[in-house]
């Protein structure tokens, strides 16, 4: 199983390209950063600093979108990070959440996802493609430029259409029977559209802290540094819950039972520890979504998730211990995946 770590574009800049050099040092395998503009630095800007500095470290975004860059600009940024330091990108997509409500605007379609996600990789690949009505090619690409494409997804469609299309599966919370759940769904939809199911790398997100001991103090603390992640992802089920209505049989109560008292949201808490608009989450979703405790506990969760295929899983560190977590990881976790 490889290991990424997942970290929000604050300034400065140079702290965060420190922090992916560290990663890697420790092992870990990727790379990844927020994309959402409004909140955050430009990531692509970050990414070539961060690909300089590094030998290995595969980089990208959780999740650009389809709608706040025209789908060439997005295609030709990929391309020509791959140019400068070898094919070391990834492109996590999903339908844009914080990226898009900060500026006032929807989050996209299904439909339009999928049309960008077949624009995105065909361009960055060397391909010609039709894009609203034009068609068109990078030209400059050259032989050998490869661009996975992996889809962020909760809800029945977004999964099955990550299992037509995408090279890998997001999905962000480490609750086992959700994760069983979903990727079932997407390799269901794989074998239906005629692929390898094996083919759809699956990545799980969520956020790691490391404690010395599961004392009730130590885990306490780890709870509230990391409950931020049941309000960011229950926005994605609040959406679920608004088209599908409750106990639906297309969405599992577990993912949506905990958002029943969830009163809003206000973005400029977003990602971040301490969000008071995440008071609702309890301590089961964070303990069940979330990887927190001592290191023999970690492992224990993880070594369950590869069991369920689980290719990756992405460490969200936004909280006081960062680089105790990818020190922790680096020596006591890392080595023995």
């Amino acid at each position: 199983m490889d290991i990424g770590l997942v970290l929000q574009t604050d300034p400065p800049a140079r702290l965060l390209i420190d922090r992916m050099i560290r990663a890697e040092r420790a092992g870990f395998s990727h790379g990844w950063t927020f994309d959402s503009c409004v909140l955050w630095q430009e990531p692509f800007v970050i990414y070539s600093r961060i690909l300089a500095e590094t030998e290995r470290l595969t980089v990208g975004p959780m999740v650009t979108n389809p709608s706040t860059r025209t789908w060439e600009v997005t295609a030709s940024l990929f391309a020509t990070l791959n140019d400068m330091y070898g094919n070391r990108t990834v492109c996590g997509i999903g339908r844009g959440d914080s990226a898009m409500r900060v500026a006032g605007r929807r989050p996209a379609t299904l439909d339009r996802l999928s049309q960008a996600m077949h624009a995105v990789k065909e361009l960055a690949e060397g391909r010609t493609v039709e894009v609203d009505g034009t068609e068109m090619h990078l030209p400059w690409v050259g032989p050998g430029a490869s661009l996975p494409i992996w889809m962020g997804a909760y809800g029945p469609k977004a999964l099955a259409l990550t299992g037509r299309q995408a090279d890998g599966f997001i999905l962000q919370l480490a609750d086992p029977y959700l994760t069983e759940y979903m990727v079932k769904a997407v390799r269901k939809a794989a074998v239906e559209a005629g692929r390898d199911p094996s083919s759809v790398a699956i990545c799980v997100a969520a956020p790691a802290y490391v404690t010395a001991d599961d004392s009730p103090a130590a885990l306490a603390h780890a709870r509230e540094q990391c409950r931020w992640f049941g309000g960011m992802v229950g926005n994605h089920v609040a959406d679920l819950v608004s088209h599908y209505g409750e106990h639906s049989d297309l969405v599992p109560d577990a993912l949506t039972d905990y958002i029943k008292n969830r009163q809003g949201y206000d973005y400029s808490h977003h990602g971040r520890a301490g969000n008071p608009d995440t008071a609702f989450v309890p301590d089961g979703i964070v303990d069940r979504f979330c990887l927190i405790g001592p290191v023999e506990t970690q492992r224990a969760r993880l070594a369950e998730l590869r069991s369920l295929g689980v290719d990756q899983f992405a460490v969200y560190a936004m909280h006081d211990a960062v680089e105790a977590t990818i020190d922790a990881y680096g020596t006591d976790v890392i080595p023995h995946l």
